[in-house]
């Protein structure tokens, strides 16, 4: 029979592309994991792995066993989520990516309404928008939230939707703020230590393009993929910054930051991607809702 904890293996190497990676990954040995790959080859017949550079690539024959392998513990992730909500413990699960370069202070503006949700249990996790749309494909988490929509022409099965597309205006400490009034704005942009996301989100680009059309060339101090940890910073004096109008009401927990001006045409867009099995598990459960009402009204 297959040996599935060696197939796991090889599925982890492939995935994090090579052997120490999937080491650190599981807390194992390079050694054994190599080891155990041989002999899922072994028994299979077929060589899946050949070296490639400092990492490795899959064989024609490698890439069938992963392709299977992705299948299988997809399938194995579903049947946990299954027997969890049949267990029915009451804690609601709801895990969600937040992409990188994404303002957190939006998000979690956006995500007010969910925490609400009694017994939540709530997982947030960070990461570049392809690996967390992989890991999204795979069910490991229920909605991404990004800067822009998923990618077209992909095999994923997932549907983005637009939910906020909001302006962005310039926060800065109040002595910074005092100190650009007297020039006028956005030109004494020019003269104040300025705070930028980075290059990680579409936003950063929609600025360097506004500073271009009014002719300001910034002196950047600093650039940050969080937005919050910015906000943080710009009220220890390091300099202003952006930050779409949503994420604008979480600044009442930072004393000291003063609203400094528009960026006018500037937006930040923000996508709720989530897989089409959420769609599906939806109308499942509407139904079966339908379905028990009507055999109570019976």
């Amino acid at each position: 029979m297959l040996n599935y904890r060696h197939l796991y293996y090889f599925w982890i190497v492939v995935k994090e592309g090579g052997f120490a990676r999937a080491a650190e990954r599981l807390d194992m040995a390079v050694q054994t994991i190599s080891a155990q790959v041989r002999e899922l080859e072994k028994s299979l017949g077929r060589q899946l792995l050949k070296p490639a550079g400092r990492g490795v690539a899959m064989t024609e024959a490698g890439e069938h066993a992963f392709n299977r392998a992705e299948q299988i513990f997809q399938l194995g992730e579903v049947l946990l989520d299954e027997m969890r909500e049949a267990a029915g413990d009451g804690a609601v699960r709801f895990a969600v990516g937040l992409s990188d370069g994404l303002s957190k202070l939006a998000a979690h503006a956006l995500l007010a309404p969910v925490l609400a949700t009694p017994s939540l249990r709530l997982l947030c996790h960070e990461g570049e928008p392809g690996q967390l749309l992989s890991e999204l494909a795979l069910h490991r988490l229920d909605l991404v939230l990004a800067c822009q929509p998923a990618p077209h022409g992909t095999d994923l099965r997932v549907v983005s939707q637009r939910v906020a597309s909001s302006p962005v205006d310039w926060y800065g400490p109040a002595q910074l703020v005092r100190k650009a009034s007297r020039a006028g704005f956005p030109q004494s942009l020019a003269d104040l230590p300025v705070l930028l996301p980075t290059r990680h989100g579409a936003l950063r680009g929609r600025l360097d393009r506004w500073f271009d059309a009014h002719g300001v060339r910034p002196r950047i101090v600093g650039e940050f993929e969080d937005s919050a940890l910015m906000a943080v910073f710009a009220a220890r004096g390091l300099g202003v910054f952006p930050l779409a109008e949503p994420g604008a009401e979480e600044l009442t927990l930072l004393r000291g930051l003063r609203r400094l001006g528009r960026a006018d045409g500037v937006i930040e867009e923000i996508y709720a991607i989530r897989s089409r099995r959420c769609d599906r598990k939806r109308l499942r459960a509407r139904a079966h809702d339908r379905a028990r009402r009507g055999n109570q009204n019976a």
